[in-house]
């Protein structure tokens, strides 16, 4: 029986991928264009899931309704850039690319880098448990990064792009700054290339994580009751992190997939009183611009809070403020 996505990351492959390589001179990349293809697919099937999942949560229980969605309709295009066309690129190229260099580099020292496997040896019979060990780590690696992003002025100025949304909703999630996205995974091929992940496996991971991300996001008054809230993070649970009062420095629930972090560090809030989401700071572009004009809002919001100690340290110097400092 013929793999139907198989079939049609080759079809892919033989009628756009090769003739693109061919024009720019790329054919060394030609074996691993069809791996490419399927990831793409990939992404494809996660946007499909979360339509899937999500779409009937936010129309037949929704926490808000609003005539006006055009706010939406950009983090649609988000949405697309970042699981269809940046999270097979990164995700395959960057990591399996990076891992097979590195581990060549380290074998030719005498140096064979370590798995979980050859760490606990046990898991070698159990798949599922090693990869959910990953999973875990990952989003551990996560919290910290989206805490230290809430932190550091300049990267929230980054970060506020995806906090400027007074309309979240699933397709919020990929709602980011590009260097904001780079910086993500980044921080995730670092740390799955300092843990030992697969390279095969990561963008699986990567795809399971972000799924539970885009649920996270959702816009509906489901949730997943007291327990199911300490197991694994509810829409209610990462819209209190998105609402009006916690902008910035001020915020609280910063895990992703599991809110065990927020738990053991003292950043939970259970509370399920928050409705209203947005940064009340945030200029209007980038609340309801373009891609560019958003991008741009970013990049000017992060220097602006890059140089405020500069700024401030010369309007309160002498030559600042005239003769005698007064």
């Amino acid at each position: 029986m013929i793999d139907p996505f198989s079939w049609l990351a080759g079809w892919i492959q033989e009628n756009w991928l090769i003739p693109i390589l061919y024009r720019f001179g790329w054919m060394e990349w030609e074996d691993t264009s069809f791996l490419w293809a399927m990831f793409a697919i990939y992404g494809v099937l996660q946007v499909v899931l979360n339509l899937a999942i999500c779409m009937p949560l936010e129309r037949f229980w929704p926490l808000r309704r609003w005539e006006n969605r055009d706010n939406v309709s950009m983090d649609i295009v988000y949405t697309l850039i970042a699981r269809i066309g940046l999270f097979p690129l990164v995700t395959f190229f960057g990591f399996y690319e990076i891992q097979t260099w590195l581990n060549g580099v380290l074998t030719d020292h005498g140096y064979i880098p370590p798995t979980l496997e050859s760490v606990f040896p046990t898991l070698m019979d159990w798949p599922v448990a090693t990869f959910f060990l990953y999973a875990v780590i990952l989003d551990f690696a996560e919290y910290v990064r989206h805490r230290l992003s809430h932190l550091f002025g300049w990267w929230y100025g980054l970060h506020a792009l995806h906090h400027a949304q007074t309309q979240m909703t699933f397709w919020s999630d990929d709602r980011n700054h590009l260097l904001d996205d780079v910086t993500s995974y980044v921080w995730a091929i670092v740390v799955g290339l300092l843990i030992g992940v697969p390279p095969l496996q990561f963008p699986l991971l990567i795809l399971f994580l972000r799924l539970v991300e885009s649920l996270s996001h959702a816009n509906t008054r489901v949730g997943f009751g007291w327990l199911g809230e300490r197991i694994l993070v509810s829409p209610h649970f990462h819209r209190v992190h998105h609402g009006l009062r916690a902008a910035g420095r001020r915020s609280c629930n910063y895990g992703a997939v599991f809110p065990w972090w927020d738990m053991i560090l003292g950043t939970a809030n259970f509370s399920h009183n928050v409705v209203e989401t947005g940064d009340p700071k945030a200029e209007p572009a980038l609340v309801s611009g373009g891609w560019l004009a958003q991008q741009a809002a970013g990049l000017r919001l992060s220097w602006r809070l890059a140089t405020r100690r500069w700024r401030r340290a010369e309007t309160r110097s002498p030559a600042a403020t005239g003769p005698g400092g007064a």
